[in-house]
């Protein structure tokens, strides 16, 4: 069993406090604020860091899942888009890009649904979260 840790810091109140997070690796780190949550400024917040875990867990799981089926990935690329409204998390989009020799379109797009519903992040999200899939081989 693996345990990854982080740690963030909120002063002030919501609207002109500031907060830091830190992953316990020291490999990612940074500031946020309500505007960078909410009104769009420059700067990161927690939808940004689960889209980041979702596209690298997603990623891994897709390329694990190829390289079981004898096909392993030259490049898997992923964007992941997550929506907050009201509140609440509503929407992960995510988009795959692969470059997979021997397979065709159809092939990588099952593929990549497995690996939609599989990862980690994608079924710690699952029954809350929509979570939308573009994949095409490049």
């Amino acid at each position: 069993m693996t345990t990854s840790r982080a740690s963030a810091v909120w002063e002030g109140g919501l609207k002109g406090g500031k907060g830091t997070f830190k992953a316990q690796s020291g490999a990612a780190s940074g500031a946020y604020t309500y505007a960078t949550r909410f009104e769009s400024a420059p700067g990161t917040n927690p939808e940004e860091l689960i889209a980041a875990a979702h596209a690298a867990c997603f990623s891994m799981a897709l390329s694990a899942d190829l390289e079981k089926a004898g096909t392993p990935p030259t490049r898997i690329t992923t964007t992941a888009a997550c929506t907050i409204d009201a509140g609440k998390i509503q929407k992960m989009e995510l988009v795959v890009r692969g470059s997979v020799k021997g397979i065709d379109e159809a092939t990588f797009r099952k593929a990549a649904e497995g690996a939609k519903e599989n990862c980690p992040v994608s079924k710690a999200l699952k029954g809350n979260v929509q979570v939308v899939l573009d994949a095409r081989l490049e």
